[in-house]
């Protein structure tokens, strides 16, 4: 799933089309099939974690909002007129929009919403602090965390509800990072806000490119500690990384037992064993 950097990152593709016209524009959803934005001025391109916000005005100058949430498979391209469209196949194009010098084209999208702005915030008031976003707080992001005790910590960094941005990749590097086993509760964490700042650390220093690195590295093999690294050797201390299902969505989860030390799955009989922070 595109996490909070990647979604920033596709914001900033679509800055291309920020003070065009729209010459046409097409929706290919049902709830949006008769959606004329022709002629409608494109005014700013902006994401909040996950979520994609392009803010429109219309023929008369009223403020809209077109949502989009890219979810596992979704992506916005952005072409030269005339340019041939080669992002995905054609039956998963849902909108198109045309203005003189670029064509959007959105692949896969979810959630997708035309709406006045004033009920923009509707689709995102749940969120947490964005930790791309100006309103990135550590402190309150800790104080929603601090809310469930007793949930474990990788679906607490994984609830956008409680910061917004946050995917399995960033959640496994933050906490092999912290040495803070996966499967170990909220109340067990010594310092939540080291865990907090130190993710909002590595999703900024991805900004502005699409190959994502935690540990300084940008050759290819060599940019994760533990993210789909499972079967192969830490990088620290050469145990076998290990990938198990975790929470309620089954997502998957990567971490070093020794770096990590604890539970070693969802099943695992021994308790975390608590790290020095």
């Amino acid at each position: 799933m595109p996490e909070g950097d990647t979604v920033w990152n596709t914001a900033r593709v679509l800055d291309r089309l920020v003070g065009q016209t729209l010459t046409a524009g097409e929706f290919r959803v049902p709830r949006l099939a008769g959606a004329d934005v022709a002629d409608w001025t494109v005014t700013e391109s902006s994401s909040r974690g996950k979520h994609l916000l392009l803010r429109l005005s219309d023929r008369d100058g009223a403020p809209w909002t077109l949502h989009s949430h890219l979810r596992m498979d979704g992506a916005w391209r952005v072409y030269k007129p005339g340019e041939r469209w080669a992002g995905r196949p054609a039956h998963l194009i849902r909108v198109v929009l045309r203005a003189e010098r670029a064509v959007a084209v959105g692949y896969h999208l979810h959630e997708l919403d035309l709406v006045p702005a004033a009920r923009e915030h509707t689709l995102v008031e749940h969120l947490g602090p964005d930790l791309l976003g100006p309103d990135w707080d550590a402190d309150e992001a800790v104080r929603r965390i601090e809310a469930r005790p007793d949930r474990q910590i990788a679906d607490a960094l994984l609830d956008q509800r409680n910061l917004a941005g946050i995917g399995n990749l960033y959640k496994s590097e933050t906490l092999f990072l912290r040495g803070v086993n996966p499967w170990r509760t909220v109340a067990e964490i010594g310092d939540l806000r080291r865990m907090v700042v130190l993710a909002q650390k590595l999703l900024a220093s991805n900004r502005g490119r699409w190959n994502q690195a935690t540990t300084g590295s940008l050759r290819r093999g060599e940019q994760q500690w533990v993210f789909e690294r499972a079967g192969s050797p830490c990088r620290r201390c050469g145990t076998t990384i290990r990938r198990a299902k975790q929470g309620d969505h089954d997502r998957i989860t990567y971490w070093c037992p020794r770096c990590q030390p604890g539970a070693e799955s969802p099943e695992g009989r021994e308790r975390p064993t608590l790290a020095k922070d």
